[in-house]
């Protein structure tokens, strides 16, 4: 059974940083693209950003240039490193992957995290 477990969420003033980290537990994901999600009150689900197997990135435009996300698949984690935050980054935050637990390949979603970003 595998599980992600998300941690490093909280309460950070506009323009502050926080560092989310994701835990993979039950097998490794380094064959996985692995994506942080994060949804807001009264909003859908939005992809925020992608790390492939291989280490290249994907961010969606609203946080470009401003989180990171990386991989250590010998720790079997993944972050997203957030800069400059802003209040409508507030939202829980969602680790996810397709990631083969011994049968197949099957989509899995961390509990969330809760960041929230005050003005």
């Amino acid at each position: 059974q595998v599980q992600l477990v998300e941690s490093g969420g909280g309460l950070v003033q506009a323009g502050g940083s926080l560092r989310l980290s994701c835990a993979a537990s039950g097998r490794t994901f380094s064959t996985s693209t692995m994506r942080w999600f994060r949804q807001a009150p009264g909003k859908e689900r939005e992809r925020v950003a992608t790390i492939a197997s291989g280490g290249s990135t994907n961010y969606a435009d609203s946080v470009k240039g401003r989180f990171t996300i990386s991989r250590d698949n010998a720790k079997n984690t993944v972050a997203l490193q957030m800069n400059s935050l802003k209040p409508e980054d507030t939202a829980v935050y969602y680790c996810n992957g397709w990631i083969n637990d011994g049968v197949g390949y099957k989509n899995y979603w961390g509990q969330g995290t809760q960041v929230t970003v005050s003005s």
